[in-house]
């Protein structure tokens, strides 16, 4: 059994086996499809989403700590990347703009993972997740409507274009529309054979391609919008006049994309059993995407369904994704023009399979915000309706200031005081707050909260009366208080003590951090209240709390000593 340190290596280096080499062709074969149809419902040649594929997922595979993760081109980025070029005002064919934004999003990604921002993704919520990805599916689907039945609605807001589009059936032209069907028919029953499952995608685009070339169906095909060399990209340069333009735009691509692949380490862990690494997982992201930059990529990030193809292909180690890009590479150079007689139908019915999935993958968690609890499920919905609604960099933006107000929120409605009662035994115990400091007795409250500035009125309103209290002392418990308050608790804190202090009695603050001590003498609140009320916490857990409750008994026999 290898070591921790063995297993850390293994994960790094370990060699490539038999089993890679296949599911890396498998792979590899799954993103001329996928990687097409995710460029074309974005707006950009489908050629762009074929080397999205290629450095990337190379660059990518040899960097990330979650081993089997494939970096590649997904929905949600495509179309995140086309809302940033259409509201910096920027064309998104021209691929100097496209490099620009590629480059800028993988230096935010490698900037998230140098300063371990990885732990940031957990800080938005499942309700925001579950409506943002919910509002991408519906757009995959939308985007591909016309590809499918050769309608195009004119609505500019999904929803509206979905409804539109169904009202307007009587609009769809036949010969596009049977090709989606079938399309969609084939993948169905291919998902029915077990063994052919995970080829499902494939084996319906090659059937259905032969099918209406053989039978010269006359629909749109790939060569009807983008032409594929029989050649690798060739380097681009970026447009530096576009950056100014493109930075917050390619931080929120840069947050679709972290996001997305946020959770593919829990979902796939590394077969060696060694651990997995989020920020360093950005900083993979992000060299990817600063390799698909100058080679003609649009924005990657790690993707749970191309990863989910590979392991269900037998993936065993970082070398199947090398093994991805290269595969990939080598076809378009031996047949890509081939791949210029695929049917936008087709790519139309594999897009609209792959949203309807999302949407119908995301019913648990949906039903989950639900029935937990009706801010969540506003939040939920809020998201999902500006996903839908709105460009895309606005939409993860609203979502994160949601996430973090819900956050508030429930810490808000969280925080308490209680009573601390000593027991005969001397150990401590919670009781019912009373509703008035008695007087010539110390009483214990604890703090329980995060500290932060939305928590004090709260903690205001259950505060006890001191009306009628005359020498008494007030234990605050506060070891639940991070490091660094909020100044508005570190106000509250003396107001609580100036209080009591006008009642002749005195505040204790027991339990406090170091660093929280060192807070409230650069504050000036530790010569308010005096340093000698204010306890720091130790090693032995409520030892703070025995000191304060020992002081403050013998502050009052002092002072009822005739």
């Amino acid at each position: 059994m290898p070591t921790p340190h063995r297993a850390g290596r293994q994960s790094r280096f370990g060699r490539p086996t038999g089993k890679d080499v296949v599911s890396g062709f498998v792979t590899g074969l799954f993103s001329i499809p996928e990687g097409m149809a995710y460029a074309s419902i974005g707006g950009f040649n489908p050629v762009l989403g074929l080397y999205s594929g290629m450095a990337p997922t190379v660059v990518g595979a040899l960097f990330a700590r979650t081993v089997l993760m494939t970096t590649t081109l997904t929905s949600a980025i495509a179309l995140s990347s086309r809302s940033v070029l259409a509201e910096a005002g920027l064309d998104p064919s021209d691929p100097g703009n496209i490099a620009t934004l590629t480059l800028l999003v993988g230096l935010v990604m490698v900037l998230f993972g140098l300063f371990k921002l990885g732990s940031a993704m957990s800080f938005v919520s499942t309700a925001v997740m579950t409506g943002f990805t919910t509002g991408i599916a519906l757009q995959i689907v939308a985007g591909v409507l016309k590809d499918a039945t050769a309608y195009a609605s004119q609505q500019s807001n999904t929803l509206l274009k979905i409804a539109d589009w169904a009202v307007h059936i009587s609009q769809w032209q036949l010969a596009p529309t049977l090709v989606t069907v079938a399309t969609i028919a084939v993948w169905a029953l291919a998902r029915l054979v077990r063994p052919l499952k995970a080829m499902a995608t494939l084996i319906s685009l090659a059937v259905v391609t032969v099918a209406v070339a053989v039978l010269g169906v006359q629909v749109e095909t790939v060569a009807d919008i983008a032409s594929i060399p029989n050649a690798l990209p060739h380097p681009v340069l970026p447009n530096l006049e576009a950056a100014p333009h493109l930075i917050t735009g390619a931080i929120a691509v840069a947050l679709v994309a972290l996001a997305q692949a946020a959770g593919i380490g829990a979902a796939v862990p590394n077969p060696d059993g060694s651990r997995t690494n989020v920020s360093r997982d950005f900083v993979a992201q992000g060299l990817a995407n600063l390799a698909g930059g100058v080679s003609q990529a649009l924005p990657t990030g790690g993707s749970l369904s191309r990863t989910g193809v590979a392991t269900s292909a037998g993936a065993r180690t970082r070398w199947s994704n090398v093994f991805a890009g290269l595969w990939l590479a080598l076809i378009v150079v031996l047949v890509g023009k081939q791949a210029e007689l695929i049917p936008m139908p087709v790519i139309g019915g594999l897009v609209m399979v792959i949203g309807i999935e999302l949407v119908t993958g995301r019913r648990k968690d949906i039903a989950l915000v639900l029935r937990t609890a009706p801010l969540s499920a506003v939040a939920m919905i809020v998201t999902f309706v500006a996903t839908t609604a709105l460009p895309l960099q606005q939409a993860i933006f609203l979502g994160a200031g949601l996430s973090l107000v819900l956050f508030c929120v429930q810490v808000q409605r969280q925080a308490r005081l209680v009573a601390l009662v000593r027991r005969p035994d001397g150990r401590w115990q919670s009781a019912k707050l009373p509703e008035q400091i008695p007087s010539h007795q110390v009483t214990v409250l604890g703090y329980l909260g995060a500290g932060i500035f939305a928590e004090l009125e709260r903690i205001d309103q259950h505060w006890p009366s001191i009306d009628q209290t005359r020498h008494a002392v007030v234990v605050l418990e506060v070891r639940t208080i991070p490091d660094v308050p909020s100044a508005t608790l570190v106000e509250a804190f003396g107001r609580w003590a100036d209080r009591l202090a006008e009642r002749d009695s005195r505040l204790i603050l027991a339990g406090v951090d170091p660093a929280l001590v060192e807070t409230l003498k650069h504050s000036g609140l530790a010569d308010r209240i005096g340093e000698h009320n204010i306890v720091p916490a130790t090693g032995v857990l409520l030892e703070a709390l025995e000191t304060a409750y020992a002081s403050g008994r013998s502050w009052l026999a002092s002072r009822d000593t005739p």
